[in-house]
């Protein structure tokens, strides 16, 4: 039996709106609104994912709470940015491993914005040294990650997006049959909705589907950067 829808478009309609409206007066003015339609629905989902995660892996988390948990923060940090528009104009959660400190850390994933809705997961802009375990790993078990990602399983509407570097990283042979990857700087897949498909019920099950797809890549991560999977 499918899930109970947990989004709207009214969803979708405030983050247009917020989009043309990115200061901190009309935000305010729609503060209640903002909790009604975005937070609390997408509170819920992650509540009602920690059971499916749990049946995926014991090692990764589903954090409902509003602060410190699997939920990004409205606010943006523009701290070190030229671009002061306050406010971020998706919504998103990481279901990032228990022992993950940021979201940089293995993590599953779920992007909402207007015309990019998303779900994935993997390491996303990690440190050098962690860059370097998923590297070597790649060497050391060059057929266990072709089997990772390249399953049928996985490739029939996964993708493997993030930046690369433009020439191989020192020390690795420019020669290397999946030089490709091992010059990625991001290890992430993702698969792409349709926005109404999120108001359906039924989502949260799909979500959960493309999270067991992913389980070969995820555990390939996180056990190269010496976590449990």
């Amino acid at each position: 039996m499918a899930s109970q829808p947990h989004f709207s478009p009214e969803l979708f309609e405030f983050l247009r709106e917020l989009e043309a409206n990115n200061n901190r007066g009309w935000f305010e003015a729609n503060r209640a609104r903002y909790r009604q339609v975005v937070q609390e629905p997408l509170l819920a989902f992650i509540a009602d994912f920690s059971e499916p995660l749990r049946r995926i892996s014991r090692h990764f988390v589903a954090d409902p709470r509003p602060q410190g948990g699997s939920m990004f923060r409205v606010h943006r940090d523009v701290r070190f940015s030229a671009d002061k528009r306050p406010y971020k104009t998706m919504a998103a959660a990481q279901f990032r491993h228990r022992q993950g400190q940021d979201v940089h850390a293995p993590g599953f994933y779920l992007h909402l914005e207007p015309g990019s809705v998303f779900a994935g997961g993997g390491l996303w802009h990690p440190d050098p040294a962690t860059l370097a375990k998923v590297r070597n790993a790649i060497v050391e078990s060059p057929d266990r990650w072709r089997s990772a990602t390249s399953d049928p399983t996985f490739t029939r509407r996964h993708t493997l997006d993030g930046d690369s570097l433009r020439r191989p990283p020192r020390g690795f042979d420019p020669d290397h049959p999946l030089i490709e990857d091992i010059q990625r700087k991001d290890f992430v897949t993702l698969v792409a909705f349709p926005d109404r498909s999120v108001c359906r019920g039924g989502f949260l099950d799909e979500f959960a589907a493309v999270c067991r797809e992913a389980v070969p890549f995820m555990r390939f991560l996180t056990e190269a950067v010496g976590l449990e999977f």
